[in-house]
């Protein structure tokens, strides 16, 4: 029962708002950083390992805080990670899909005390990003840190393959078909990353970064970032 409930967690159909963004995927396909199937495959894996050195330590930070939580150890996390988002699109994307996703587990979850976590970073105006979010509440959820880091990096590749379909880089079938084959690399991505915290994240694709910041200049435009 425990990891259907997470599963449903990572369902498509649920209303996180994900899929309204491409993370830099169209802005990198319209400004030819990805050309073909090959391209795609270094992009992603790119994004996942950005994903890996920027977003888990965070994670880790947050999945270490003790309940009740403390004031100030949250909100010196939540102010750096906030920090980080240089691109203001994907700031934006963050903090909506933080509060999207709080106000889900709230109503499933009615008895697990989320709803004073959103009070509280509502009270102090403290920035309530996703993923800051996502680990605070799948630790209060027990589950465990290393089920966090699938999770969070299955979210990542699943949003990035199905932008990648819309976007007409690849069939359906191919597209899962890729998604199926990168699971492979999630041990590799995610060995040795528990002991990170967020005084060690890190940025590895700045060609990435670059392509999300030009996505407001692409001239026709099927996601929001």
């Amino acid at each position: 029962m425990h990891i259907a409930r997470l599963l449903h967690l990572a369902d498509s159909a649920l209303p996180t708002g994900g899929f309204a963004y491409s993370y830099g995927l169209e802005s990198s396909r319209t400004f030819g950083l990805v050309r073909d199937s090959a391209g795609l495959r270094h992009y992603l894996y790119s994004y996942l390992q950005q994903a890996v050195g920027l977003e888990i330590p965070f994670l880790n930070s947050c999945y270490a805080l003790a309940w009740p939580l403390e004031t100030k150890a949250l909100a010196d996390i939540l102010l750096e990670y906030d920090a980080q988002l240089l691109v203001p699109a994907m700031h934006k994307a963050s903090l909506t899909q933080g509060k999207t996703w709080l106000q889900l587990l709230q109503s499933f979850y009615p008895a697990a005390g989320l709803r004073e976590l959103g009070e509280l970073l509502v009270a102090q105006e403290l920035p309530g990003h996703f993923v800051p979010v996502l680990a605070l509440s799948l630790r209060r959820l027990d589950y465990k840190l290393v089920e966090a880091h699938t999770f969070y990096l299955h979210l990542a590749l699943r949003d990035q393959v199905s932008a990648a379909i819309r976007l007409g880089c690849l069939g359906p079938m191919e597209g899962h078909r890729l998604q199926h084959e990168f699971y492979t690399i999630f041990d590799d991505l995610l060995a040795d990353v528990a002991h990170l915290d967020h005084r060690t994240a890190s940025r590895s694709a700045s060609l990435l970064d670059t392509a999300q910041m030009l996505h407001e200049h692409v001239y026709s435009r099927l996601f929001q970032n």
